[in-house]
């Protein structure tokens, strides 16, 4: 329940506190004083968009808080226990619009996002304005409301499950149907491109180590004949590079005899006459196996050729083709694992389709008796809304508990809209081509009224719901209204002075220049205020004694008429409603 509300410097509310109580609560004004600002204020506490145009001319920021008691609402409590705000059997949220762009909400004075204002607030208050009337009219929106009324969520979240899955897997399918036609179109030329590569099997690098004996092999000749010429300088002919070093160790040898002193070790030119003659023997067993083979030279070329063609068809390098070759295998077995995973979806697919068939019935069996429930309920509702001869349908356009549909949607397998028909004789027609305002009115009236002993909200606000009645039926309205606070508490903006008397609270809103700056102003009404409130409400600016006397014959009256219906006829409409 709403139990404070404190503005600050939102649009010509300088600043603002208003106490709410329980019951019905009527706030009244003239036009323009700024009724519908005090809307807007709560609306931001629902995690309404924010805009800098709402702070007051010549302030930096504008502020909205709420207090609000929670002591017996469980489903609250537990959102905010999950979102780990901090508990308790009051909540305070907290709006703060700057100018800058840094927007705040707070709630128990704790940072968080709208996402989470959003969650919480939609378990605190309901608004029902002309956007309400926009909600009802739009057909999209009366299976949610059924849903709403027939305790349906529950049947339509396991439903909405199984609907996932089944569009993912219809959504996986067709990738896979996509991808297997594609691969299909391409699978011959693949097949022949790998046996292209099978063939000639190249192996890694081979293109390089062949060159490098074509090479060899196109130059034996001359290299058989340096390699001998070689092997000669070192070691083959008189005079060899290995008998002058043997000289040379000679004269050192006679020299140490003579002087011990020479820095020059025997055993270093041993050591370099050993590796020339090393050196020779490998040139000359090198120049033995060389010779010119004419057929594995054209082997080479015919098998380079074979290469340098793959070479070319797949990216100029052998290190491409092999890449390729890769690739190529891995899209022919793709294609194999396509059509098993296929062929597993498709069984999936059977088995969830008949699960969701199962669910699209039972979701349908469930709202086809919410359906007959709440059509009584709302009939009873508008009937005594000063509508006897209306007639309230949902039509079902589409019905799977029926068996008329085969196909599903995100909500199940129904299609319905709300059906009206205001006049004896005439047939039902859609709600959005027969109400009229004050019809509009007083449906939303009834739907609401229907609705308060289903929903969990503990605080209902009317904006407008007075368009286009007057007279016996905002008398009639008055009464719902009144009954209607019987389990939710009730906030009415209205200028009926006939729904006004019914208010178990009445603040009135009112407009004053000071400073040469306009401001809004609420304060709450006391008895002998009611009347003149009320008598405004009647007969405008010019209040006489008689106006006041009917004035406090409506108030009256309405105190009579909630006493007559009664604690028993709540009990008995709230038994009815179930």
């Amino acid at each position: 329940m709403l139990n404070d509300l404190s503005i600050k410097n939102f649009a010509i509310i300088d600043e603002l506190h208003v106490s709410f109580n329980g019951g019905l609560t009527v706030i009244s004004g003239e036009t323009g004083a700024g009724k519908s600002i005090l809307i807007g204020a709560v609306s931001l506490l629902l995690g309404d968009r924010a805009s800098a145009e709402m702070i007051r001319t010549q302030a930096d920021e504008a502020m909205v808080e709420a207090l609000f008691d929670i002591a017996s609402n469980k489903v609250l409590k537990k959102k905010i226990q999950e979102m780990g705000l901090e508990e308790g059997d009051e909540l305070v949220i907290r709006r703060i619009i700057s100018r800058t762009g840094k927007n705040k909400v707070l709630i128990n004075s704790q940072m968080a996002t709208l996402a989470n204002l959003a969650a919480i607030s939609e378990s605190l208050i309901n608004i029902c304005g002309q956007h309400e009337h926009q909600v009802i009219l739009d057909a999209e929106n009366h299976i949610d409301i059924l849903d709403e009324f027939g305790g349906c969520l529950p049947l339509r979240a396991v439903y909405a499950e199984t609907y996932n899955r089944f569009q993912q897997i219809k959504l996986q399918k067709e990738k896979l149907e996509s991808l297997r036609r594609s691969k299909e179109e391409k699978i011959d030329l693949i097949k022949f491109q790998l046996k292209e590569i099978a063939d000639i099997d190249p192996q890694p690098d081979e293109d390089r180590i062949l060159s490098e004996e074509k090479k060899v092999l196109a130059n034996a000749r001359k290299l058989n004949e340096y390699a001998g010429e070689a092997y000669d300088l070192l070691y083959g002919e008189a005079g060899s590079a290995v008998e002058r070093i043997k000289e040379a160790q000679s004269r050192v040898k006679e020299i140490k005899k003579i002087d011990a002193n020479l820095q020059l070790s025997e055993a270093d030119i041993e050591s370099c006459f050993f590796t020339l003659q090393e050196t020779a023997l490998l040139l000359r067993d090198y120049g033995k196996k060389l010779f010119f083979d004419p057929e594995r030279l054209a082997g080479i070329d015919e098998r380079l050729e074979m290469i340098n063609r793959l070479k070319r068809k797949h990216g100029g390098s052998l290190s491409t083709v092999l890449m390729r070759q890769q690739a190529m295998e891995k899209e022919l077995a793709e294609v194999s694992s396509v059509e098993e995973e296929l062929n597993k979806l498709v069984q999936e697919e059977i088995k969830i389709k008949a699960r969701l068939y199962e669910n699209a019935q039972n979701l349908s069996q469930l709202r086809k008796r919410s359906a007959e429930k709440l059509q009584k309920a709302v009939n009873r509702e508008i009937h005594a809304l000063n509508m006897p001869h209306a007639s309230f349908e949902i039509n079902f356009a589409v019905c799977a508990a029926g068996g008329k549909t085969c196909s599903f949607g995100a909500r199940g397998g129904d299609e319905l809209e709300f059906y009206l028909t205001a006049n004896v004789g005439e047939e039902t027609k859609p709600l959005h081509k027969i109400a009229s305002g004050g019809e509009l009115s007083r449906i939303v009236l009834a739907l609401k009224n229907v609705l308060a002993h289903t929903g969990s909200v503990d605080t209902i606000v009317f904006d407008e719901v007075d368009s286009g009645i007057g007279g016996a039926t905002a008398e009639i309205v008055g009464r719902k209204l009144k009954d209607v606070s019987g389990s939710h508490q009730v906030i009415c903006i209205t200028h009926l002075p006939q729904i006004a008397c019914y208010a178990d609270n009445h603040l009135h809103v009112a407009k004053k220049i000071a400073g040469g700056r306009t401001t809004t102003t609420v304060f709450k009404l006391d008895d002998e205020q009611k009347v003149e409130e009320i008598s405004r409400m009647l007969g405008g600016v010019d209040l006489t004694e008689t106006t006041r006397d009917h004035a406090r014959e409506m108030l009256s009256g309405a105190k009579i008429s909630v006493s007559d219906n009664g604690e028993d006829k709540r009990n008995a409409e709230k038994s009815a409603h179930r």
